[in-house]
């Protein structure tokens, strides 16, 4: 079987779980109860690990593209035939409006067939694998011509309007016509077999409710900066990967996309990071919600819970679970034979110094929203993270890329941990009687001159990845972002033009090491903010819009980008690329505003 480019899916989402859908009309990902369960499809990492296909009998040119401001997609086959246009959704509750989006989600995956032009033979192979391919369902034909596949845990039932669907063994294959002016629709429901029975819709009324219920969204979040459309794309995205219940962000759809073809540096992204909070809720405001703000700040304090002498971990599940061990799925072929594939991620028990600067700085940046007095739960936070931070910055660390070797002194995690405390002496007439200003004062500043000498390296030129180090790291470039140093001051111009220089590439894209195969999206947009910060806007914009042409035709981002084919590589799509791109648009628009 040809394995499809990571750029060739579409994005579906319900916010509470995701599906990726192919040019040729596969979805080959869906984990219907929610991001980080287990799936029914996932043909995406082997070709038996199940899918849902409808696309016509002959072969077809393709165009599609997405309902303005919402995650249902339209995808139109031309045929010699005649023309059809099949269009995808996860469907809303009927008449969730708003934040309601994705609260009280059906898990029901719509599809509808709209006949253009002609009269055009279509066909429709759908094979459910749930548990990531280890099971093959029984298939029930039911009286109404649906069919009904039970196995393990999980019901699915398939329906579609005027059509008798009849299972052959382990799949339904069904053909049929559409011809100019007919519409057929078909609906996939998923239940828990010892739960509430799959909710039943029609598919028509489903898809007309959900396209209101993103563009109801959508009325009450605007932004009217720079690169409006591009931006309007990338919140979608990031609410299409929220999970509404909790408020948490997934960082990407999938698991196990690899960073380099045939690699083995493939995790299970589906899952919320702490170090990406302070960028999220920037990429928040800045598209004016508000309401996610509150939402995301109320699930970090109880993800988090009490803070004692153990790190905070990087990450958490969707409902704030700690636990999300890791194991290998030794019956998956892997994205074009990429393995181990793994499901949970254990970076969750690295010490990752960065993680409290990242929680803290989100605070000081919107504590004038917060109001005047913290709740606190807040309050307990922030002391919290605080102490740890004064008790343990001299400590290596896995560092942000979370490289699975031995720990570093990791340039970035001191300059989060001076962040964590610098943030923390602001807010402390906010915090009660257990802030300690003087001395977070005083280990903030310890940490600031050990930065500025044990970080620079001479020979080089720039502020390098580690300590003692000599590899240049884009992760330098965070330094001006975070307001750690100027990106005027005449050492951190010099190690961004070093970056630029060594890490960047002739179309915009930025590797995080000099070993790194492939260009860091997040990393080209963090260069894009230095350079505004450093007056010059006009260069910023020219590698913003070659950054820009690395999406794939919907405007999706994965986490990388491969520098001989540009190709998309890693988890897509990346919450990350898309928070960079949002927060570099912003930095174009408002160069003095944070």
């Amino acid at each position: 079987m040809h394995q499809p480019a990571i750029s060739d899916y579409g994005f579906l989402s319900d916010c509470r779980s995701g599906a990726l859908v192919g040019r040729d009309g596969s979805v080959d990902w869906w984990c219907p109860d929610r991001f980080d369960s287990a799936s029914v499809f996932c043909r995406v990492l082997d070709p038996a690990g199940g899918h849902w296909r409808i696309a016509p009998l002959a072969a077809s040119r393709v165009e599609r593209a997405y309902r303005p401001d919402t995650l249902v997609l339209r995808t139109v086959h031309h045929t010699p035939e005649g023309s059809v246009a099949i269009i995808d959704a996860l469907a809303a509750e009927l008449g969730a409006r708003g934040h309601q989006l994705g609260m009280n989600s059906p898990a029901v995956l719509v599809r509808v067939v709209e006949g253009l032009s002609g009269r055009v033979r279509m066909h429709l192979d759908f094979a459910p694998r749930p548990e990531y391919g280890l099971l093959t369902p029984y298939l029930q034909e039911q009286p109404e011509g649906g069919v009904l596949a039970v196995a393990g845990p999980v019901t699915l039932t398939l329906r579609g309007t005027g059509q008798v669907l009849r299972p052959d063994r382990d799949r339904v294959s069904h053909t049929f016509e559409v011809a100019a002016g007919q519409t057929v629709g078909f609906d996939l429901a998923y239940g828990a077999l010892y739960g509430a029975p799959p909710a039943r819709l029609d598919p028509v009324v489903a898809l007309a409710d959900t396209v209101q219920a993103w563009e109801g969204y959508r009325e009450v979040h605007r932004y009217d900066g720079e690169y409006a459309p591009q931006v309007r794309n990338s919140v979608v995205v990031l609410t299409g990967l929220t999970y509404a219940r909790s408020g948490a962000v997934a960082a990407a759809l999938t698991t196990s996309l690899p960073e380099l073809t045939g690699g083995d540096r493939n995790y299970d992204y589906r899952y919320s990071w702490l170090r990406d909070f302070s960028m999220t809720l920037r990429a928040f405001w800045v598209a004016a919600c508000p309401h996610e703000v509150s939402r995301l700040f109320a699930w970090a304090a109880r993800s988090i819970g009490q803070v004692g002498d153990q790190p905070v971990p990087v990450m958490f599940g969707l409902e704030g679970e700690r636990d999300i061990s890791e194991h290998e799925c030794p019956h998956l072929a892997g994205y074009a034979g990429s393995l181990p594939v793994r499901m949970g991620n254990d970076a969750w028990l690295q010490r990752q110094l960065d993680v409290p600067g990242e929680v803290l700085a989100a605070v000081w940046r919107f504590h004038d929203y917060l109001g005047d007095t913290f709740e606190e739960e807040l309050r307990e936070m922030v002391v919290g993270l605080a102490e740890q931070v004064a008790a343990t910055w001299h400590l290596p660390d896995r560092g942000m890329w979370e490289i699975r070797d031995v720990e570093r002194h990791y340039l970035s995690s001191k300059v989060l941990c001076w962040v964590a405390l610098d943030r923390a002496v602001a807010l402390a007439p906010r915090l009660g009687d257990r802030a300690d200003p003087r001395r977070w004062a005083a280990i903030r500043d310890e940490i600031r001159a050990t930065v500025l000498r044990e970080g620079w390296h001479d020979r080089i030129g720039a502020y390098t990845s580690a300590f003692g180090s000599a590899e240049l790291g884009a992760s330098a470039l965070f330094l001006p972002i975070v307001g750690f140093l100027p990106a005027t001051d005449p050492r951190m111009r010099s190690t961004i033009e070093e970056v630029a220089r060594e890490l960047g590439t002739d179309d915009g894209l930025v590797r995080r090491w000099n070993s790194d195969p492939a260009g860091f999206v997040l990393c080209s947009f963090w260069l894009v903010e230095c350079l505004v910060l450093a007056g010059e806007t006009d260069r910023a914009r020219r590698l913003f819009e070659q950054v820009l042409g690395h999406a794939n035709d919907l405007g999706l981002f994965a986490e990388q980008i491969d520098l001989r084919s540009g190709a998309q590589l890693g988890n897509t799509p990346q919450a990350l690329s898309h928070i960079g791109l949002i927060n570099a648009a912003w930095r174009i628009t408002e160069p003095t505003t944070d």
